[in-house]
């Protein structure tokens, strides 16, 4: 028999909690700063992306959307923690904007959620990596936009 509720179902009392309270925990205010540290990323705002996007432009720019206290946000940063040298790329400059206190950037980007990652070459857009695909998901995307870039600048 097949369960009217299907995939409504209503979740047990506290069952999002227990996974929020051990993210939340792990990602408070110092482990922020770490990972701002870990990850030199300049944080930038809708009135100024495009000038920053314009300034000394690297092969690629990721441009990460967040939020504060936005758990796929935390486990993202995590996540990105743990693995943090596959996500260093000497040719990559990585900017960042928590679209909670800049609701302008949300609706530049007509966002539906976060964490969003946009990807830009040049100050051009080439696509956007929406909610935490995982460490080997993202990282394969960023080396295949590298690896196509790099090949057409050597065809030149």
């Amino acid at each position: 028999m097949t369960d009217p509720a299907g995939p409504y179902r209503a979740r047990p009392r506290g069952c999002l909690q227990a996974v929020r309270e051990p993210v939340a925990a792990a990602m408070n205010e110092a482990t922020f700063n770490e990972f701002l540290l870990a990850f030199p990323m300049r944080r930038t705002r809708a009135a100024q992306l495009d000038a920053d996007l314009a300034t000394t432009p690297a092969l690629l720019d990721i441009l990460f959307l967040w939020g504060r206290d936005c758990v796929n946000c935390e486990i993202a940063k995590a996540a990105m923690l743990a693995a943090g040298p596959r996500f260093h790329w000497v040719d990559v400059r990585w900017l960042h904007a928590n679209v909670y206190s800049d609701p302008d950037m949300a609706t530049r980007f007509g966002l539906h959620g976060v964490p969003t990652f946009f990807v830009f070459h040049h100050a051009r857009r080439l696509g956007r990596i929406t909610e935490w695909p995982g460490a080997d998901a993202f990282v394969g995307a960023i080396e295949h936009q590298r690896a196509r870039l790099i090949a057409a600048a050597a065809a030149r």
